[in-house]
């Protein structure tokens, strides 16, 4: 029974480490389909398939730390500050809150909890990511000015950052059907897959 639960936490790890990897081939710059990763999805499958917390959000988050890093040192070496860019931790509350949403609605795995866990992730992550960026005072693309500290203000954020969020509910969706499908249907073929009691 150990070595099986060690069977499906290898592999477990192995999906999550992969949507990083795959997040760092396809990133190309800073642009609305940067979003389009499976940054989101790989949140929401740590929540719902690894059984212990811990694990739930050691390993997306550590994976979402170790791609960051990588692409702040490198393809967005001018916006980094440090290892990696400022602001991250509204991003990084975001998809903690994923990994939650994850573990809460896709206990059991169906279409329609993954539907619902995608959109719902997209949107978690719009609301704390841009509010950050409010926040913070960051610049208006189409000004050159930072956003108004008053709500035109936060509603211009949020109108500007539409066109990632889009993206991002894309990959969500498309990358979460890759994630729990495969995984579901590879279960199917091989028990050992399967949750187990503890793992």
């Amino acid at each position: 029974m150990k070595e099986k639960a060690n069977i499906r936490l290898f592999i477990l790890i192995g999906i999550t480490l992969f949507a990083g990897l795959w997040r760092l081939l396809i990133s190309a710059g800073h642009t609305p389909m940067s979003n389009f990763t499976p940054i989101g999805a790989m949140a929401l499958f740590g929540g719902s398939y690894f059984i212990s917390r811990v694990r739930a959000y050691l390993f997306p988050l550590l994976t979402l730390f170790i791609s960051d890093v990588v692409l702040m040192q490198t393809i967005y070496a001018g916006h980094s500050k440090g290892l990696l860019y400022d602001g991250w931790y509204w991003t990084y509350a975001a998809f903690a809150l994923v990994v939650l949403i994850g573990s809460v609605l896709i206990k059991k795995v169906s279409i329609k909890n993954v539907i619902l866990g995608a959109l719902l992730a997209g949107l978690t992550h719009f609301l704390i990511a841009n509010l950050g960026v409010w926040l913070r005072g960051l610049t208006d693309v189409t000004t050159g000015l930072p956003y108004t500290r008053d709500f035109a203000g936060l509603i211009k954020c949020y109108t500007l950052a539409i066109p990632y969020f889009k993206n991002m509910l894309a990959g969500n969706l498309i990358y979460s059907a890759i994630l729990f499908g495969g995984y579901e249907l590879a279960r199917l073929r091989f028990p050992v897959l399967s949750r187990p009691s503890a793992a």
